[in-house]
């Protein structure tokens, strides 16, 4: 059964608040999920959380009372507690009424199969756990197999991060390397390094992709730098018509998934242009 908080001081909840903290994650090796939506979308994809703790509203949801008799079941612990505790835990001032605590997957290179799926994003230097959370949603939507995330990124588990993804999170595969050590893997076997660029003139509707095809997005401000340019397969150009120079990181990923994914229709090799025509 679960039991019920009703103190801040109870020893679950500072640890659960803690998971704030990118310190306090590595230590724990969980991070915090929010919102029936994202705990159901864990729950579909096998994953139930360690702790879960919820309000009075919450349990009363059909759902939400099936995830919290599953995570008992499973051996995880279930608290119920009031909103107020639930947003001091979550950091937000209108908490969602159900949170859980879930084991951090291994991030290894080494564990993803390049050939699960045709499109993968990669993503360098972002800052943004926002930009990281949306990519991680957008792989999703194009049914990429995960995002690799080069040198120094923002943490994908973190609150924000699992927030913008929407559940995606638990659908995609995520993994951390340094660009040496990315190279090295993607250069052992198939696959096409897709960068995109203002140092190019081929458009990215003109473009022909290749399975498995990793798309290459570079940090918010510098882009990507001009080394790695160097080592892609294929740079791509995503003109501006207006007055702005860029696009958002997370919004350019968009852009090429599709664009990518849309290359592919009607045949297992891309056609380019004809297929793909923006309104």
């Amino acid at each position: 059964m679960p039991r019920q908080v009703t103190a801040f001081s109870n020893a679950t909840v500072k640890r659960l608040r803690s998971l704030r903290d990118k310190k306090a994650r590595r230590s724990e090796g969980l991070f915090l999920a929010e919102g029936l939506r994202i705990i159901a979308e864990a729950r579909d994809s096998g994953r139930l959380p360690e702790i879960i703790a919820f309000s009075a509203e919450g349990a009363r949801h059909p759902l939400c009372a099936e995830i919290i008799a599953a995570t008992e079941a499973a051996g995880g612990e279930a608290i119920e507690t009031a909103p107020d505790i639930l947003a001091k835990m979550s950091g937000k001032d209108n908490p969602q009424m159900v949170l859980g605590a879930f084991r951090q997957p291994d991030t290894a290179l080494a564990l993803i199969d390049r050939n699960a799926a045709p499109l993968w994003f990669v993503a360098q230097a972002l800052r943004d756990p926002g930009n990281v959370g949306t990519i991680l949603r957008t792989g999703d939507a194009v049914g990429a197999g995960g995002l690799i995330l080069i040198d120094d990124c923002a943490d994908p588990f973190s609150v924000e991060a699992v927030r913008s993804s929407m559940g995606a999170i638990f659908t995609q595969q995520v993994a951390a390397a340094r660009w040496d050590e990315f190279l090295l893997w993607l250069r052992s076997g198939a696959g096409q390094l897709v960068g995109t660029s203002l140092q190019t003139d081929s458009d990215y509707l003109d473009a022909t992709y290749k399975k498995p095809c990793f798309v290459l997005i570079g940090n918010e401000q510098h882009g990507l730098p001009e080394e790695y340019e160097a080592q892609c397969d294929l740079l791509v150009k995503l003109p501006m018509l207006g007055r702005a120079d860029s696009l958002n990181a997370a919004v350019a990923a968009a852009v090429m998934g599709f664009a990518v994914r849309a290359s592919w229709r009607g045949g297992a090799e891309p056609t380019g242009r004809p297929r793909f025509v923006p309104a």
